[in-house]
């Protein structure tokens, strides 16, 4: 599993025209799902993704953690984040979790995220999604399941 964290003043994604999910201060979280994840490893992902402590204290110090400055959060599935470029210059999505396991393990993620996070918006697995956002920083910090 792989989480590309962005923080964000801003975040929204727009489905068809209309606007699915928005957030102001927080995190943007785009979720990538291998045939090999599941729901354990998937806990892991959201505990460090929760605990995370990239907002800035009053010393502006990276010291505080999304639910210490009451941030939302943005989850948004991006399955081509197991693009593999190894050969050639089209991109392989074989390392890709299976649509239906990855959807499951996706509402599973923001099902967990909103026991922890007060506002936690998302796009929609499988769809055409237009991202916007303001980066923080900006900040940006991948999580693979495999380091930790």
């Amino acid at each position: 599993m792989k989480f590309v964290i962005q923080r964000v003043t801003k975040s929204s994604v727009t489905i068809g025209g209309s606007v699915r999910g928005e957030i102001g201060k927080g995190l943007m979280v785009l979720i990538g799902v291998s045939n090999e994840d599941t729901t354990e490893i998937a806990d892991k992902m959201i505990r460090k993704l929760i605990g995370l402590r990239i907002f800035e204290d009053e010393q502006g110090k990276t010291n505080l953690s999304i639910d210490q400055v009451g941030g939302s959060l943005l989850l948004i599935s991006q399955f081509t984040l197991y693009a593999n470029m190894k050969k050639g210059n089209r991109p392989s999505f074989i390392e890709a979790g299976a649509p239906d396991m990855a959807a499951e393990l996706y509402e599973y993620i923001i099902a967990k995220c909103k026991e922890s996070v007060k506002t936690v918006e998302r796009g929609e697995f499988g769809a055409d999604m237009k991202v916007e956002l303001v980066n923080d920083g900006p900040f940006t910090i991948i999580l693979d399941s495999k380091e930790l």
